[in-house]
């Protein structure tokens, strides 16, 4: 293991900060000392773009994590696989990565690094689907005035499960902005983690998440202000509807006392839509230092707005072609973001399926 993964691996107990959400019966050996996970080299590109590159080779990771799944993952894989986007790189196309050789027979493990050269520019989408038992790490080092809009399209299939940890270092005067979309999957927790590295960066981190009956979808970040001037937002919104569907977000904002001129805000919004149903939303924000721009979070939970759903059917839409459009607009701030127009439309009819399989 690299000298930047010291924490050795404990099986967690479920009395852990880290793991007191998540149902650790759930997770088909992924954290069991006692199963060995089979490395594999999961990610392909779908088409060969110019400036951007996919290869297989043993490398040292980009930070540390006390991420036991991480460091799982870490263990597994020997080699990990590299995507480099070249300096001064105009990838004018989404550049569009599918997941290859994963199975629900077995756990698995695979890693992805993406380099991100100086004054890049770019967007990768990563598309989730099929059967797996999987523990992840992606990491992102983005150099000086890169930009990169990373999605993140989990449909897993009704008995996937995933951990995953995709970790971003965001260079002087870069942007890393990440989508993140879960809808599939039995067990799905990701945890959405930045650092900086130079002064003038910006991490915008966004996602929507659906759970319907059983679903356990869990989203954890970290987003760690560790140098001045640096600027963060963090805007997530989830649904759920049906018998124990469960949703976790934890938002932490961590402001050292060094990063003077910091601007943050966290946003995280759940709709119930049914009994039964429970999502629990945990805003941090740990400030050292009192010479900042700005700092703040905010979290609702509530109930489907039945004046939203009164107003619609006043003007003659049927009740059910109302409560699709609120759900709708609830997600459009966030799927928008995508700008694939096939992939946000594919988003919205995989909710309306997941409505109807509950009968909403």
């Amino acid at each position: 293991m690299s000298g930047l993964s010291t924490t050795n691996y404990l099986t967690p107990s479920g009395r852990e900060e880290a793991w007191r959400f998540t149902p650790l019966a759930r997770l088909a050996g992924l954290l069991n000392a006692d199963v060995a996970l089979e490395q594999v080299a999961s990610f392909a590109l779908s088409a060969p773009q110019p400036g951007v590159t996919l290869e297989s080779k043993e490398s040292e990771p980009y930070s540390q994590t006390t991420d036991s799944a991480t460091i799982r993952a870490r263990s597994a894989v020997t080699h990990a696989q590299y995507l480099t986007i070249a300096a001064n790189a105009e990838v004018n196309d989404p550049i569009v990565i599918t997941r290859t050789g994963l199975s629900g027979s077995a756990p698995q493990a695979t890693r992805l690094q993406i380099h991100v050269g100086a004054n890049a520019h770019a967007k990768l989408l990563i598309e989730n689907t099929g059967e797996a038992i999987v523990a992840e790490e992606i990491e992102f080092k983005l150099e000086q005035g890169a930009s990169l809009h990373f999605i993140s399209i989990q449909e897993w299939a009704p008995k996937a499960v995933q951990l995953a940890r995709h970790h971003a270092i965001i260079g002087k005067d870069a942007t890393f902005t990440s989508t993140v979309v879960t809808i599939g999957g039995s067990l799905v927790r990701i945890l959405p983690t930045v650092e900086y590295s130079g002064q003038g960066s910006f991490a915008d981190l966004s996602g929507v998440y659906f759970a319907t009956d059983g679903q356990h979808l869990e989203h954890r970040i970290h987003v760690d202000h560790n140098i001045p001037n640096a600027k963060s937002r963090v805007n997530y919104k989830g649904a759920l509807a049906g018998d124990k569907a469960r949703t976790v977000w934890i938002g932490d904002v961590y402001i050292r006392a060094e990063a003077e001129g910091t601007d943050t805000y966290e946003l995280n919004r759940n709709l119930l839509l049914s009994d039964g149903a429970r999502a629990d939303s945990v805003p941090n924000l740990e400030i050292e230092t009192g010479e900042i721009v700005g700092a703040g979070h905010a979290s609702t939970t509530g109930r489907f707005d039945d004046e939203q759903l009164f107003y619609l059917e006043s003007r003659g839409i049927p009740a059910e072609i109302a409560r699709r459009l609120v759900i709708r607009g609830f997600f459009s701030e966030i799927v928008s973001l995508i700008k694939i127009e096939e992939v946000e439309e594919r988003i919205m009819v995989r909710i309306d399926s997941e409505l109807d399989k509950v009968g909403k």
